[in-house]
């Protein structure tokens, strides 16, 4: 006879934050490719440095979210580094490339310390709170911006951290948390 612990609701053990592992490259890897191929649905904000509104950046926080800090950064380095270079920027932008994969791992820290939430409803709102914090996290890396393009701070607030910021806030609190809803369910009949 096995003894097999009642069903409370606890999530199942996580892996360690920063653990690399086969799940961590697979997830990785599909969340850099959807958000490489669904990122070149974007357009640039006028009057800005260059600032795309791309609602595939929901990606980002919502596989650092659900597969950790690694697969965050990678989704998000990879993914932008990718969309870059099929846009044509080349490498030119590497910083921004490198927020992009701040703003997954961000999330992956975020929701790593955070306890399991039963409500869906809470559930969702901090989803969208967590990853709204994670980009504003992230995206502060773009202040490289003043070194990497010779620019000043008013410019970097005002033309690229500010609309970057609102443009992927907005994706971010709406299709992160739907991402998330999505999930959830499979994530259940998985026990992942």
């Amino acid at each position: 006879m096995t003894y097999e612990p009642a069903n409370t609701g606890a999530a199942a053990p996580r892996e360690p934050i920063f653990a690399i592992s086969s799940r961590t490259v697979v997830f990785g890897a599909v969340g850099a490719a959807l958000y490489a191929v669904l990122g070149l649905f974007s357009f640039i904000i006028p009057g800005t440095q260059s600032v795309a509104v791309r609602p595939a950046f929901a990606l980002v926080p919502f596989f650092g979210k659900r597969f950790g800090v690694v697969a965050g950064f990678f989704v998000g380095f990879v993914g932008n580094a990718i969309i870059d270079l099929i846009s044509g920027y080349g490498l030119t932008f590497w910083n921004w490339s490198v927020a992009n994969g701040l703003v997954g791992a961000f999330a992956g820290l975020i929701f790593a310390y955070l306890p399991p939430i039963r409500g869906e409803a809470l559930r969702l709102v901090v989803t969208a709170l967590g990853s709204l914090a994670a980009t504003a996290l992230g995206l502060l890396f773009v202040i490289t911006d003043i070194w990497v393009q010779g620019i000043d701070f008013t410019t970097f607030l005002t033309l690229n951290y500010g609309p970057a910021l609102l443009a992927n806030g907005i994706a971010v609190v709406i299709l992160t948390p739907a991402l998330d809803a999505v999930w959830e369910p499979l994530s259940k009949r998985t026990g992942r």
